[in-house]
């Protein structure tokens, strides 16, 4: 069983490539968080259509086509779906909200089928829209099925509760666990007692210094040899407590010592035999009372803890500074998801997140010792996890599907999705970062790379992606004047069908960068996707390593240009350049032994090897 990395949307994922009945545990925290930049409201109490507002990284859920024919496909799933989904819609009709539940009906269709008999899923959401995903998860697994609402405390105080707000804060998510039959995977979980009940109830310290608590040993209903005296001794007139006469001493009495026999109390019984009983006293289990009765001694250090109960306030969040901080918007703590796979599977079981976003998922199953399939619409999302397992573990065996291979490959996502198909053509070239949208000045840069020029500090390489059909001069003359206007000193035009002739005559009037440390390098260049994949890359300059390699080795059809000089000089200073509004890649973010923080100042290798003086690139 391999784990698996599946760049794609998860309903097609799941239908194409998830076996049935194959998968222990599923948890999943689809793209919908009532915070700012990540919402899904309906205006009204009437439900009237309005502009879906989720966003995860791009990726928004409306009501249109694709809702509809999910809408379809839902209800014809099996009855009682239908009905919820029916008498929701007529509700909340044609909605934003709408829009969600039908997505999310869909695929939990889907993630049952996958779940083994014995399978668990766990869906993370908050109170927004928990009342009605409860009710569609109750139409797919049947109400029976329904375990618990766990209520996850993720901050202390929200600053939606604010003077002048008429409302509670909100502090706390929702998790809704369902299992797919009577017969499902569990491991209980314990927790730490609270401090105060500690002081109250263990108070009592041996001559060891542990901790212990007194416990009955007596019952309400007989069972074997229960009814026995128990006997017990002390020396005369002393205020020492009775111990046990295990070696029943009674029978020839020592001077000086008083004998006692106790029984339990009236309409009691010994909750143990005689046997266990001494077995207890050798081994100093026993305290008795001033009376004589015995009492169990219950170590601290020996009780395993609280019984996970289904409200959590003990799984702190991911706040600005922690390590584990990736700068992703929905990312959740590791120990939150250690937690439910340490519950719902055991070592070697597969575990599966269709929506992994930052990898949090994969990172605790990795580490627990459970495969792992993840799936997620994104190109950065994937590039990320691969990052992170790396950084992780060096030696973690994982393959990636959907990511493009080839031509055709690379084909369909331009059809499917043009701004995945364009990050991952950027990344493709090696890349640095990117951004997120084209919008008014960053019209024209899909991506940007920085390299070392000697003694003209760095050099910025411009790259702008276009996966449509039709190509024109248009296009080269755009990037001409984005690079102009940032001051770079290259361009590069990847597109995926062959440019014309006048835009080959109009990169080439580009000429060749001004200043350049590594020989005649032209300006702007044009490459189609097809050229990357023959090999047929475009003259550019070293650029930096990725800090764990994870860009496809692609073999060079031509000879090395003699005019292009190796880096020789490094430039003094270590100025830090700003990347605004733009993500890094993953590859040149340094993880530490669990994660890495993105907001920290991003190393990337832009000088020589011998310990030389680097810039530094920045995430703001």
């Amino acid at each position: 069983m391999s784990n698996k990395l599946y760049f794609g949307d998860n309903l097609e994922v799941l239908r194409d490539h998830i076996r049935a009945e194959s998968v222990d545990l599923v948890y999943l925290d689809p793209p919908f968080n009532s915070n700012a930049g990540y919402n899904v409201l309906f205006k009204d109490r009437g439900g009237r259509p309005t502009q879906a507002q989720a966003e995860a990284f791009c990726d928004t859920w409306t009501w249109g086509p694709s809702a509809e024919r999910a809408f379809d496909d839902v209800i014809a799933a099996n009855e009682d779906v239908s009905l919820v989904m029916r008498g929701l819609r007529s509700w909340l009709r044609e909605s934003a909200m709408m829009a969600y539940i039908t997505m999310m009906a869909a695929r939990l269709i889907e993630l049952r089928r996958a779940l083994k008999k014995t399978g668990s899923l766990y869906l993370h959401c908050d109170p927004t829209a928990s009342h009605y995903l409860k009710l569609v998860l109750d139409s797919v697994f049947g109400p029976k099925n329904f375990r618990s609402e766990i209520i996850w405390k993720r901050s202390s105080a929200h600053s939606d509760a604010k003077q002048g707000r008429k409302l509670h804060g909100h502090i706390h998510d929702v998790i809704l666990f369902y299992t797919k039959s009577d017969q499902w995977t569990w491991n209980d979980i314990y927790t730490p007692y609270d401090e105060a009940y500690v002081n109250r109830d263990y108070r009592l310290i041996d001559e060891a210094g542990r901790r212990y608590r007194r416990g009955d040993l007596t019952a309400a209903k007989p069972g074997g040899d229960v009814e026995y005296a128990w006997r017990v001794k002390k020396p005369i007139g002393a205020r020492e407590r009775w111990t046990a006469d295990i070696d029943e001493e009674y029978l020839k009495p020592k001077p000086d010592w008083e004998y006692k026999a106790v029984r339990p109390y009236k309409r009691r019984f010994w909750a143990y035999s005689k046997e266990n009983m001494k077995q207890f006293a050798k081994e100093g289990r026993l305290r008795h009372t001033f009376d004589g009765m015995p009492e169990y001694k219950r170590y601290l250090d020996e009780m395993p803890g609280v019984p996970l109960q289904d409200l959590w306030t003990d799984v702190t969040p991911i706040i600005a500074g922690n390590q584990e901080r990736l700068g992703y918007p929905t990312q959740k703590p590791l120990a939150l998801m250690e937690r439910i796979i340490s519950a719902s599977s055991n070592p070697g079981d597969l575990v599966l997140d269709p929506f992994c976003g930052c990898g949090t998922t994969i990172h605790a199953a990795h580490k627990s010792g459970r495969h792992w399939l993840g799936i997620d619409v994104t190109h950065y999302a994937i590039t990320l996890i691969e990052q992170r397992l790396k950084g992780f573990d060096e030696r973690a065996a994982f393959a990636v599907q959907g990511r493009p291979a080839s031509f055709a490959d690379a084909e369909a996502l331009a059809k499917r999705d043009k701004h995945q198909f364009q990050w991952w053509a950027a990344w493709f070239v090696g890349a640095q970062s990117y951004r997120e949208e084209k919008r008014g000045a960053d019209r024209g840069i899909d991506g940007s790379a920085l390299f070392a020029n000697g003694p003209y500090g760095h050099g910025r390489i411009i790259i702008s992606v276009k996966g449509g059909e039709n190509v024109g001069i248009g296009m080269v003359r755009e990037l001409r004047a984005v690079i102009e206007r940032e001051e770079a000193e290259m361009g590069l035009l990847i597109t995926l069908v062959a440019p014309t002739q006048s835009m080959i005559a109009e990169a080439t009037a580009a000429g060749f960068v001004k200043k350049s440390a590594h020989g005649r390098l032209p300006r702007l260049q044009i490459v189609t996707v097809a050229d990357l994949f023959a090999g047929t890359l475009p003259h550019l300059p070293p650029l930096p390593e990725p800090l764990v390699g994870s860009r496809p080795r692609v073999v060079r059809n031509r000879k090395p240009d003699p005019r292009q000089r190796e880096l020789m000089l490094t430039f003094a200073g270590n100025k830090t350049l700003k990347v605004d509004g733009a993500f890094v890649d993953p590859r040149y973010l340094s993880f530490g032994d669990q994660t890495m923080a993105a907001e920290d100042d991003l190393q990337l290798p832009l000088g020589d090897a011998g310990g030389k003086p680097k810039r530094r690139l920045a995430v703001q």
